[in-house]
């Protein structure tokens, strides 16, 4: 009877004191389903946070998350002054604890208030540890990790990377070294590339020169980095220790960079395109582009009209009375039927005469001598033996020095894909089922105004099927 009583009261009093011990002795479990809680509220409610990868890698990092979060959190003359603090204290390298007394030494530049602030938040965020057998703070590992991340991120933008890749393939540079580069690592590089690759196109679909050039200076910028780069990658490809997905990240990157690469014929023909069409001032010799440049240069645009225009008509006021009067002498005075002269008569714009060469009708008249060419049409030299294919100088002459000229700068035009592919009278020539040879080699020419040549021929393409048409 007594046993069975004491194992009642036993129970009973282990069940109570399991009870009492749930809500008072496990504080950090209670918190953590709360935080649980508050982060699921963010998702959809047929989503469990805990089935996302993504969200398993960030909760597993929440110490050193915190630790941006205290260094980062508020307005930015906060985090200046505990950068600041934290900075000054690990670059100390003579020692490697401080007392309260060398850290109020050491910055004495700022307000007793607020270095006690920054301390008392640095040591509770695990940033700062305070030994207090000795009385001394000691910068923390984890605060080291941090300061050194910032400091890497920080050193690109002092050198002005424009291409903003500098810290992303230094990350990858330094992971490779030690082996410990990530899929992750790669991918980030991996879509600056793409961006960079897209911010180039779009520049060049613009058609704007200055947004051209400025795109062109950042890609020399970002080349700078991918030749730097291919060394790295060549060695990640390389390593037979490296995992699948590594390797096929590494090759995504290797193709990047050969597209980014790729883009500088599509600058030099976007660039010429526009030089062809750019418009000159008459015969100052200056264009459009000189004079959008000169007003860039000027910060205050309305400041070019001071002393350029008259002031306006400034109003004056007066009395009404005075307005009646006016008023009444305008009404009774005699109004002029007709307004003496008319319009004046019209006279002929002056005539011009342009001294520039008409290059337009020089171009079609050559285009159209080709063009019999393709068909086998007006050229004397054309043999049963070898009916398609002529010497380059008879397409070019009889013609003078200055035309002859004009049409040999437009031979590597012929068979161009990229020309071919825009519109206008260098993209028909570059249509042609024509293909330009060159030599090295000169010629003497029976002409009065070319006495030389470069040996070249014309020949027809017959897997085009143009000839035959």
């Amino acid at each position: 009877m007594s046993t069975t009583a004491n194992k009642a009261a036993s129970n009973a009093a282990t069940a109570a004191s399991a009870a009492d011990v749930t809500p008072t002795e496990h504080p950090d479990l209670e918190q953590q389903h709360e935080q649980n809680a508050a982060l699921q509220a963010h998702f959809q409610p047929h989503v469990s946070v805990d089935e996302i990868e993504q969200v398993f890698h960030l909760k597993r990092a929440q110490p050193l998350l915190q630790v941006f979060t205290a260094l980062f959190h508020g307005g930015f003359e906060s985090v200046l002054v505990r950068l600041l603090v934290l900075r000054e204290l690990a670059n100390d390298t003579t020692t490697s604890a401080f007392s309260r007394a060398d850290i109020n030494t050491r910055l004495a530049y700022l307000l007793p208030e607020s270095l006690e602030t920054v301390l008392t938040r640095l040591r509770s965020n695990q940033l700062l540890a305070w030994d207090a057998q000795q009385g001394v703070y000691r910068v923390t590992p984890m605060a080291r990790n941090v300061l050194s991340a910032i400091d890497s991120l920080l050193a690109p933008a002092q050198e002005e990377d424009h291409a903003e890749m500098g810290f992303l393939l230094s990350q990858v540079a330094g992971a490779q070294a030690i082996g410990g580069v990530t899929v992750e690592q790669l991918q980030h590089l991996l879509g600056r590339l793409v961006d960079l690759t897209e911010e180039f196109r779009d520049a060049i679909a613009s058609g704007s020169e200055f947004r051209l050039r400025e795109s062109q200076a950042k890609w020399h910028t970002a080349c700078d980095w991918v030749e730097k780069g291919s060394e790295i990658l060549r060695a990640i490809t390389s390593d037979e220790n490296a995992d699948h997905a590594t390797h096929r990240a590494a090759q995504a990157i290797g193709r990047a960079q050969s597209a980014l690469l790729n883009m500088q014929g599509m600058f030099s023909r976007a660039l010429n395109q526009i030089e062809r069409q750019r418009v000159h001032l008459g015969q100052s010799g200056l264009s459009t582009t000189d004079i959008k440049r000169w007003l860039l240069a000027h910060e205050d645009l309305a400041s070019l009209a001071d002393e350029a225009i008259d002031q306006p008509v400034k109003p004056l006021f007066i009395t009404p009375a005075e307005m009646i009067d006016v008023a009444e002498t305008e009404l009774l005075t005699e109004r002029v039927s007709a307004v003496a002269g008319g319009l004046p008569s019209g006279t002929d714009a002056p005539t011009t005469i342009n001294d520039t060469p008409a290059m337009a009708k020089e171009l079609d008249d050559w285009l159209a001598r080709l063009s019999d060419f393709a068909t086998l049409n007006n050229f004397p030299s054309i043999a049963a033996e070898s009916p398609k294919e002529i010497p380059a100088h008879e397409s070019l002459l009889p013609a003078s020095f200055a035309v002859a000229s004009y049409r040999a700068s437009l031979l590597p035009l012929l068979g161009d894909v990229s020309e071919a592919s825009l519109q206008g009278a260098t993209a028909e020539l570059a249509r042609l089922p024509i293909t330009f040879n060159p030599t090295d080699t000169m010629v003497q020419l029976p002409d009065l105004e070319v006495a030389a040549m470069t040996l070249a021929s014309l020949s027809l393409d017959l897997e085009s099927g143009k000839a035959d048409e």
